[in-house]
């Protein structure tokens, strides 16, 4: 019933679960936000692996090895370890937009430093240059990446939480999608390269332009929830205290993790897994392409299905199941020759299970660690995953042994053709491990959505009253989450 103000007052107590007090406000420069942090994570991904989709051609032109090549990848995951727990001491400490600011910067800082080689004549050493700016890269990612869940929280209503974050989140895929596309289309030659470099170059400038100019708080005036109202109550030390207790988000932290780090090793040595066995880095990228879309569609499918019902729980125990299927039938097809339809279908199916678990993953992290601020939930879950990245990729990389016989490879790096059976079996066992331990291990009520069991939910910034959507409606199912 509206009140004296036209707001809106409390109904009557056999009612009042579903009460609407009016005192939340979602606002519509909440998009401007998650567009200024889409942006950039996907300027970000797109600075990552833009070397990989070209590798044989960047190796020549700059007198590199394969192992410096892959290092470029690499890198990203390295620094990201230490650097991520002062990114999210940063994200919970000193604010949203300072933290995306700083991101912006750092990104196109990168950027221009590892164009330098191709810009200044007679660099002596241009793998400095490339390693370093992707080093500062790193150091963007880490700002940015656990960004979504946090703007999520802090801007967002219950019933939009889990669709932001998909948006925020899945951004960063793009970015590679961007890259695996782009990189083969603009380098054809040695002489392409600098043209390659600069054009990244741009979009990290117009999204330090647009942090800038366009992020005026970190916080919204009223928040949109009471979840957001209580976010990050406890400060930093406390909260990193009650994760590691956590039993719950620490199986969640170590298999989704290790999903992270299996997927970061894919999507940077995938053209040389294919090569060995005639697959032009031309179907790489059509392969890697089609990984990215159809794990954007099924995150899209999957966020709005997780929105609307809260099965967190479900969602993600299924989705890493059938990712495992789809990562085994990638081991096995990618050692055999001659099938491209098939490998296509595998990566799209692999792409869409995996990465539709992603932004459903960085939602549960919150749920089962609240009130602990969300950049230290999700940025921990991260910065694991990052750590077991480097562990399986160096795993993966040195267990590669060079072919004594002729084959019909199509690698162009002037060495013998590596094997990649072992390591891609290596992966696929690794893959069902942490999805078995997921579905074995995990179980974790809904702490967040409990916390708002009482209070309304928002109001939302078009001026339109809350209806009795987000966590009330599956009340039910809240009571009966163990």
């Amino acid at each position: 019933m509206a009140g004296p103000a036209g707001g809106w007052s409390e109904p009557a107590p056999a009612t009042s679960a579903r009460s609407v007090l009016g005192g939340y406000r979602a606002y519509a420069r909440r998009w401007v936000f998650l567009l200024v942090i889409s942006l950039l994570s996907c300027s970000n991904a797109t600075l990552w692996l833009s070397f990989a989709p070209v590798a044989d051609t960047i190796a020549r032109h700059f007198l590199l090895s394969t192992e410096q090549i892959n290092w470029l990848s690499l890198v990203y995951l390295v620094v990201s370890i230490p650097s991520g727990v002062v990114a999210i001491w940063v994200l919970d400490s000193i604010g949203l937009r300072w933290a995306t600011t700083l991101g912006a910067f750092l990104n196109f800082l990168g950027s221009v430093i590892r164009s330098m080689p191709s810009m200044v004549i007679g660099t002596q050493d241009p793998f400095v240059f490339l390693l370093g700016g992707q080093s500062i890269c790193a150091l963007a990612q880490t700002l940015v990446i656990f960004s979504p869940a946090k703007l999520a929280a802090l801007w967002f209503p219950e019933h939009q939480r889990a669709t932001a974050n998909m948006i925020g989140t899945m951004s960063n895929p793009l970015g590679i999608l961007v890259a695996n596309l782009l990189s083969p289309i603009l380098v054809k030659t040695e002489e392409d390269i600098p043209l390659m470099l600069g054009t990244y170059t741009l979009p990290a400038g117009l999204t330090l332009l647009l942090a800038t100019a366009c992020l005026w708080e970190s916080v919204p005036p009223t928040p949109p929830s009471v979840g957001a109202a209580q976010s990050t109550s406890l400060s930093f030390p406390a909260g990193l205290k009650l994760l590691t207790r956590n039993k719950a988000y620490i199986v969640l932290a170590v298999c989704f993790g290790g999903g992270i780090g299996i997927f970061s090793s894919f999507s940077a040595l995938l053209e040389q897994v294919l090569c060995v066995n005639g697959y032009s880095s031309e179907f790489a990228g059509l392969c890697g392409a089609l990984f990215i879309v159809f794990g954007v569609l099924g995150a899209v499918a999957l966020g709005l299905y997780v929105d609307r019902t809260k099965h967190f729980i479900e969602a993600i125990k299924i989705g890493l199941c059938l990712t495992s299927l789809a990562c085994v039938a990638f081991a096995v097809v990618s050692q055999l020759q001659g099938q491209t339809v098939v490998l296509a279908a595998v990566c799209s199916l692999l792409g869409f299970f995996g990465f539709a678990v992603a932004p459903v993953a960085m939602e549960l992290a919150v749920e089962c660690s609240f009130p602990v601020g969300e950049g230290a939930a999700a940025g921990l879950v991260f910065v694991l995953g990052q750590a077991e990245g480097v562990l399986i990729m160096v795993l993966l990389t040195s267990l590669t042994v060079r072919h004594a016989e002729p084959s019909v490879s199509t690698c162009r790096d002037g060495q013998g053709p590596l094997d990649w059976k072992v390591p891609m079996l290596l992966m696929a066992g690794l893959c069902v491990l942490f999805s078995c331990l997921l579905v074995l291990l995990f179980h974790t009520p809904y702490r967040r959505l409990q916390a708002e069991a009482d209070p309304s939910p928002s109001i939302q910034g078009d001026e339109r009253p809350a209806t009795a959507a987000g966590a009330l409606d599956h009340a039910p199912y809240l009571a009966a989450t163990p």
